[in-house]
């Protein structure tokens, strides 16, 4: 299978390593608007060649993975509807669903395209951040598959389940409200907690460092992530974050509520019911 990748960061270019680890692709294309991307794609041996536009990236593919920041998504994913054929596949891997499904709903192709999520990723960007077995024993969620063509679902999630993912079914709704709750507040959130100790901590950052222990460091890590790739994702999943946020916010002011009045058997109380998050995340 011929397959291309537009945009070459840690997504695509993980998931460009996983085909070719499984032996999914025999002939990878790369299209990547970042000139020191496209080198480094090269170098790394991502692609076996840098496509020099979007048409010539399409044409030669069975399946096209459209891998760039949802803002560009909304603008790319239709240009190339816009130039396939019959029999070819395009995918997107983005973060929200219900702008682009609707960007694309009265497309002439748009059933041969499938709207998935690989859930992975790390806090780092660029071809040197793929990784190798990123998506090992992920989940691969498919949305609103009942608008694209039966045997373009069935071909996608036969590709990634070789990877090898879970695959679940969503409405677009439903996984940018999800997305929400378990992605997009946890990164939300360890921003928040950067800028604090950023702003709270007046002996520099070598006291930080000295300092920062396992837990500090793995809360704070997703705040390492790239705001380009960020922004657009909270903005077009406004809503659902803003509504995580608020019921983040009341939560933090109920602990800190116990704490201010030395409520220390409550505390205790709201602790182990979060402890139960144990029965779920192992």
């Amino acid at each position: 299978m011929t397959i291309s990748i537009i945009g070459l960061g840690l997504i695509g270019g993980s998931l460009a390593l996983s085909l070719r680890q499984h032996g999914l692709a025999s002939h990878l294309i790369g299209l990547e608007n970042n000139p020191s991307y496209a080198k480094r794609a090269l170098e790394l041996g991502l692609v076996d060649i840098i496509a020099a536009d979007l048409a010539s990236a399409v044409a030669p593919a069975n399946l096209i993975i459209v891998a760039v920041p949802m803002d560009a998504m909304l603008t790319i994913l239709p240009q190339v509807l816009d130039l396939v054929t019959d029999g070819q596949i395009v995918i997107d891997v983005g973060s929200t669903k219900h702008n682009l499904l609707a960007a694309v709903a009265g497309h002439p192709r748009r059933r041969q395209f499938v709207a998935v999520h690989p859930m992975a990723g790390t806090e780092y960007s660029g071809p040197d951040a793929a990784v190798r077995g990123l998506f090992e024993g992920k989940t691969l969620v498919v949305c609103d598959a009942d608008a694209s063509h039966p045997a373009a679902v069935a071909t996608v999630e036969a590709l990634f389940r070789a990877l090898p993912m879970r695959v679940l079914h969503l409405g677009a709704a439903d996984h940018d409200l999800h997305t929400a709750y378990v992605s997009h507040i946890s990164h939300l959130t360890s921003f928040a907690l950067a800028l604090t100790v950023l702003e709270k901590e007046q002996r520099g950052e070598q006291r930080i460092f000295d300092l920062a222990g396992g837990g500090f460091a793995s809360t704070v890590r997703l705040a390492k992530s790239a705001p380009a790739t960020w922004v657009p994702i909270f903005r077009q999943n406004r809503e659902n974050v803003l509504d995580v946020l608020d019921e983040h916010l009341v939560q933090l002011n109920k602990l800190r509520d116990l704490l201010a009045g030395q409520d220390y058997a409550g505390l205790t109380t709201q602790l182990e019911q979060a402890n139960e998050i144990r029965k779920i995340i192992p």
